[in-house]
């Protein structure tokens, strides 16, 4: 019931000949056309290239300003205990100058250090988020 199919490519003149190729085209291959690199070209913006824009930060000072009166300000209300984190955190720098060269790792200075600037640093990246967006027609 084996059956044997004998094709012309099998045979020992399909060596010698070079196949016929079949030139396939879709969305799931690469072109064969190769796009040109720009950091490669001789001479390109007088043989200096860079990738990112001059003011790549986009640096803004209204943002630092807004961001960091925008965290003063929620951070001055008195919620813990009556105390405001703002006045915690002063309030702790004050006591840690007393033995200013050995603060401990117990003491809450640190929690509220990491606590303050955690927040200062969430406002001003939504700060720049928000304000870059709206000045560059994002939203």
């Amino acid at each position: 019931m084996a059956a044997t199919f004998s094709s012309p490519s099998t045979s020992a003149t399909s060596f010698s000949s070079p196949p016929n190729k079949t030139c396939l085209s879709s969305g799931f291959l690469k072109s064969s056309v190769r796009g040109r690199n720009p950091l490669r070209l001789a001479g390109a913006c007088g043989g200096k290239f860079t990738c990112f824009e001059r003011d790549w930060q986009r640096r803004d000072f209204n943002v630092i300003g807004f961001g960091l009166i925008g965290w003063i300000a929620p951070s001055s209300i008195p919620a813990i205990n009556g105390k405001s984190l703002t006045g915690l955190l002063f309030e702790s720098i004050g006591t840690e100058l007393a033995h200013f060269t050995t603060p401990p790792l117990t003491s809450q200075f640190w929690l509220w250090l990491v606590l303050w600037h955690l927040g200062l640093f969430i406002t001003l990246t939504f700060g720049q988020i928000g304000f870059k967006g709206r000045t560059e027609d994002y939203f």
